[in-house]
Parts: structure tokens; C-alpha cells; sequence
């Protein structure tokens, strides 16, 4: 083989594996977001079990979700202030 078309071999896959590694950090924060939005889901399930004792029920939807999902626990504890004081 030429050394010319070996080179041009390396140069490929090297600029492949560039634009994959560009590729696959989007990926991994969309996966996150959808696993933490489904902890997220998770948690407000919970909350509104315990609240069904104090008859408090906090909306189980894909906007909820994605707030406890982005914030964690102050995301929970701002659905449930949002959920007293505006009745939201």
C-alpha cells in the first residue's frame, strides 16, 4: 500500500472519531435529563402519596416532572411552595 492512501486512512478515522466524541455529549445530557425527569416523576408520586393523608395532590406531568427532574429536591419543595401559596 502507499504511504499517501494509509495516511489518508488515519486522517479519516481520526476525523470520525472527532465528530463522533462532538456527537455523543449531547446524547449523554439528553439521557440524563430523561432519567432525572423520570426520578423526578418518582418523587412527586411519593410526595403525593403522603399527601393524600393532608388531601395535597401536586399535578403528575412532563412539566413537573422536568423541574423536580432539573432541580432535585428544591425543584420538589418549589412545586410544593408553588402548589400552598398560588394554588397552582
Amino acid at each position: 500500500m502507499d504511504t499517501k492512501v494509509i495516511l489518508v486512512f488515519i486522517a479519516c478515522i481520526a476525523v470520525l472519531f472527532i465528530f463522533g466524541k462532538s456527537f455523543l455529549s449531547p446524547i449523554q445530557k439528553v439521557f440524563k435529563l430523561i432519567i432525572n425527569s423520570c426520578l423526578g416523576a418518582v418523587l412527586i408520586f411519593i410526595i403525593n402519596l403522603i399527601g393524600t393523608s393532608f388531601d395535597f395532590h401536586i399535578g403528575l406531568n412532563i412539566i413537573n416532572a422536568i423541574i423536580v427532574g432539573l432541580l432535585g429536591i428544591p425543584g420538589a419543595v418549589l412545586l410544593i411552595i408553588l402548589k400552598i401559596f398560588c394554588g397552582i
